[in-house]
């Protein structure tokens, strides 16, 4: 069946308190993907953030971002007052997320609204912390650790802490209850917000298609409570990390940071940690879409503590075995694979193996460095999920407008553009006429706008990385109706 879809971060919708929520607004997005004949929602990880304000690098890959949990929707329920977050300063740009001010601003309020949670303690709060347990009192504590040592790295904390010593936790479990359970209750209250979300895109026939990092951040409640998972050394410090070597894209590579895991030890117990963590991401989304697909095959290894990514090498990953085994206890899932970047005759071989949807991103069909990816649109099978782009590019106005001529030339050619109309709509067309089952267009092309409101430039920290959102009002009535109408052109209208 062909379907299409939006890409939008949650972060990215319209609010008045800085940051996109999981209420009205996100319910309103709903509608209009619905009235624009879409199928799916693609969203970024919703995990909470950490340094670099990146959803890949998070606290914990469980627990919700507390940014996300709608302050309007918690007056409504008395929660909160109006004027406890109404009178606050949210930032001056609305098109611009100000991390700074959200840390500062929106804890003492969610304070205030937990407290009175915790004050009515209802039964279905203690039903959400015996639910979740098995990752949420590790990551409560671990918050609340963090808090109590000015928010350092569990790197750096007293060893007892750091290396989990059972005197040590059960001391700070006594001397932190009321912290941990602030942070237990800001976890309530974002799931059951979550909870209603979802169900309500899928009463509107919208799926939602999940992001799932392959690596945790170290400084997560991840690492700090199932360290054995990960090479790590006998003072809790990776020995090697994450990255991509260098390539035409980047000279020094890209030193990601994470700690690796220790796969043959995750071999040994049946991969337990994983099926944990994949089972959990299919109780929040439809679609889970597998970030780093090639790491399961081969993975890039850096020297812990080099500044950049030139003398690492490759070792060996999991392998087939690893998704026979997820699919074993878990069932088939529906799962898609982010296959890009340079690929390899072995990781070709286990995407076809596992029978995932590679993707197919349309911008990278014509960039002269790539060394050929089948991305030009008349290569796209039906089984794959074509792509004008991810986060991590550039908007389709801000490519043509800054990528080489003879690039952009090809692309004018190959795909009869027309300036008038503006590229985007030429280039989202191709995407759409193509043979692939699933097309799901970046919220920014769509609206055409330039690089002003790219999400991510990859290898970078700062700027207006993952800051961008979108105005009220630019999801109307009549864009739905513009894109309901290419939808049934292409065939991409949801069964009825």
């Amino acid at each position: 069946m062909r379907r299409a879809g939006i890409l939008m971060p949650i972060s990215a919708l319209p609010s008045p308190c800085g940051i996109g929520t999981l209420g009205a607004a996100a319910r309103e997005f709903v509608d209009f993907l619905a009235a624009g004949g879409q199928s799916c929602w693609q969203i970024l990880p919703v995990c909470p953030t950490s340094f670099g304000d990146s959803p890949y690098q998070s606290f914990s890959s469980y627990a919700g971002n507390p940014y996300f949990i709608d302050l309007e929707d918690l007056a409504a329920e008395g929660l909160l007052e109006a004027a406890e977050f109404w009178e606050l300063n949210w930032g001056s740009d609305p098109a611009r997320v100000d991390y700074g001010l959200l840390y500062e601003a929106r804890y003492p309020v969610l304070r205030k609204a937990c407290g009175r949670l915790l004050e009515e303690d209802p039964p279905e709060f203690a039903r959400f912390r015996e639910e979740h347990r098995d990752w949420l009192e590790d990551y409560a504590l671990f918050m609340a650790l963090k808090e109590k040592h000015g928010g350092v790295s569990w790197f750096q904390w007293p060893e007892g802490e750091r290396l989990r010593r059972p005197e040590a936790l059960a001391a700070a479990r006594e001397e932190l209850a009321g912290e941990a359970a602030f942070w237990q209750a800001v976890q309530y209250l974002f799931f059951r917000q979550w909870k209603a979300l979802k169900a309500y895109a899928n009463s509107r026939g919208i799926s939602i298609i999940g992001d799932l990092p392959i690596y945790v951040s170290g400084d997560s409640a991840d690492v700090w409570a199932n360290s054995e998972q990960f090479q790590l050394d006998g003072e809790g410090r990776p020995t090697e990390v994450a990255g991509c070597p260098p390539d035409g894209f980047s000279a020094d590579g890209q030193l990601w940071g994470n700690p690796l895991f220790d796969w043959e030890r995750m071999k040994a117990d049946g991969y337990q940690w994983w099926l944990r963590r994949i089972a959990f991401q299919f109780r929040i989304y439809d679609t889970l879409r597998i970030d780093h697909f090639r790491g399961f095959d081969a993975y890039y290894a850096i020297p812990y503590g080099d500044t950049t990514a030139r003398n690492g090498r490759w070792r060996p990953g999991p392998g087939i075995r690893f998704f026979e085994t997820v699919e074993r206890v878990l069932g088939p899932r529906d799962i898609i694979a982010e296959d890009l970047g340079f690929l390899t005759d072995s990781v070709g071989k286990l995407l076809a193996e596992t029978g995932y949807p590679g993707m197919k991103v349309l911008e990278f069909a014509f960039d002269s460095r790539d060394t050929g990816g089948g991305y030009l649109p008349h290569c796209y099978t039906p089984h794959c999920v074509a792509y004008t782009g991810t986060h991590d590019n550039d908007t389709i106005q801000g490519w043509m407008a800054s990528a080489p001529a003879e690039d952009t030339a090809l692309a004018r050619a190959y795909l009869r553009l027309n300036e008038q109309e503006g590229f985007h709509w030429g280039m989202m067309r191709s995407v759409w006429a193509s043979a692939a089952d699933l097309a799901v267009i970046q919220f920014q092309d769509l609206l055409g706008l330039g690089s002003e409101a790219r999400m991510n430039i990859p290898s970078t920290l700062g700027g207006n990385n993952w800051r961008w959102r979108t105005a009220p009002g630019t999801y109307g009535e009549k864009l739905a109706r513009r894109l309901r109408r290419e939808m049934e052109i292409y065939q991409r209208l949801p069964a009825q």
